[in-house]
């Protein structure tokens, strides 16, 4: 007998006999009568408000495995089967760094907003700046950006530089950029370029990251923030000012990055290129992230997926407004390994886009090497070489940088990967080494 149609009332024991893992949602029993409330189960990654029970071992281990004969224990959000946790509670060290880079920071809170506040006044329009932050080891690929924007007519007034270091300073200043030094704040960042995805030197970025969007937006602007590795073709700020567009009713809008996997859910959103507008929300979350999850970025390498998970809590918590923009007109370094058809279209010149992020790539010599494969490589050979740059004098600094944009540079590097040059004669980049 089911009563009608109901599902059997049974016990907990009962019930959870043939599961491994256990999902827990809580719901209020209570509504008001003139609320018709409905609930809605929507398949995607799992939420880390819901509750997660595994059949595994007790203790600290970073790897769990299911074992159907041990009962079912709480376990963390991004606890899987046979594979590491993707959000582990940060390590000591790393919150000590985190605390000692937060000291810095507040001891120099009062003299750079006064600094900042007369540069932003002075270059934003409409009330939106762009960010940027970038090392002497990247440095030419934020002249790159410079020249593919001014190739397309851009107008690059409202651009300020986060320089971590003397050398960077010297490029953005030296190529027409509005650039500010921090040293109090970025003393001990390292100068170069990270060597791997992920590494030390790419964590220790991506809490530099943090710094460019949350003081602009304290300082009550709306921000567009981005990595180096973009190139411009339209100008994206007219895209985000659009007020006929409904995504005026968004506080956050970002890239899409591609990567549908737990550490990004649910919004995918690519960290290297979004808009934020300033209201109370979005300044409460960037101090959430800037006070309380620096030791989380260093333990995970990632500012995109701490800052991801955070906007999950604050859509729920303040009612955030999030938008992910799943659209061609964005195109990202999945488009550039996964989407044949779109690259197929951008080499073509028939679809008409707004920038192009080469993220998806292991490296900066990688980015490099797909940018020259597109015809998207602006820089002369002086220009592209940090390391010669960063011997000279400010002045032959500021001078050489100044003249480093050239017509673009178009050279083969692999025969399965999108370019505007046929390229049959090159090495595969999908060999055993990247499978």
């Amino acid at each position: 007998n089911n009563n009608g149609g109901l599902p059997p009332r049974l016990d907990v024991g009962e019930a959870t006999r043939n599961c491994d893992v256990l999902n827990v949602v809580t719901l209020s029993s209570r509504s008001s009568n003139r609320e018709a409330t409905c609930t809605a189960i929507v398949s995607e990654n799992d939420s880390a408000h819901i509750a997660r029970w595994m059949r595994t071992s007790q203790g600290p281990s970073k790897i769990k495995k299911i074992d159907h004969e041990l009962p079912l224990r709480p376990v963390a959000a991004g606890d899987r089967d046979g594979d590491k946790n993707d959000f582990p509670a940060p390590g000591l060290e790393y919150q000590e760094k985190a605390l000692e880079f937060l000291k810095r920071y507040m001891a120099s809170l009062t003299d750079i907003l006064s600094s900042l506040r007369p540069i932003l006044e002075n270059i934003a329009k409409d009330n939106t700046v762009v960010t940027l932050v970038t090392n002497a080891g990247h440095s030419d690929l934020l002249m790159n950006f410079v020249c593919s924007a001014k190739s397309n007519g851009i107008d690059l007034s409202n651009v300020l530089v986060f320089a971590t270091d003397q050398v960077a300073h010297d490029v953005a200043k030296g190529i027409g950029l509005e650039s500010i030094y921090a040293q109090s704040i970025f003393k001990g960042t390292p100068e170069n370029d990270a060597e791997d995805y992920g590494d030390e030197d790419y964590a220790e970025m991506m809490v530099a990251k943090v710094i460019p969007v949350y003081i602009a937006n304290m300082l009550g602007f709306d921000v567009l923030f981005q990595d180096v590795d973009l190139i411009w073709r339209k100008d994206p700020i007219a895209f985000f000012r659009d007020k006929a567009s409904d995504l005026q009713h968004f506080d956050m809008i970002f890239q899409d990055d591609g990567n549908r996997s737990l550490r990004f859910a649910p919004y995918s959103a690519n960290t290297g290129f979004y808009f934020v507008r300033y209201n109370q929300r979005t300044q409460f979350l960037l101090t959430n992230l800037m006070h309380s999850y620096l030791s989380m970025i260093l333990e995970t390498r990632s500012h995109q997926q701490v800052l991801t998970a955070l906007l999950a809590e604050h859509s729920s918590l303040t009612g955030l407004r999030v938008k992910t923009l799943v659209r061609d007109d964005f195109p990202t370094g999945y488009q550039y390994h996964e989407s044949k058809k779109v690259m197929q279209q951008i080499t073509k010149g028939t679809l008409e886009w707004y920038v192009f992020h080469m993220n998806w790539t292991g490296n900066k010599a990688e980015k490099i090497r797909f940018f020259q494969q597109m015809g998207w490589w602006y820089l002369d050979e002086m220009c592209a070489n940090i390391d010669l740059l960063s011997k000279l004098s400010r002045q032959e600094r500021l001078d050489r940088s100044s003249q480093c944009c050239s017509v673009p540079k178009i050279s083969c590097h692999y025969s399965d990967m999108p370019s505007v040059i046929p390229c049959k004669g090159s090495p595969l980049y999908y060999n055993e080494d990247n499978e």
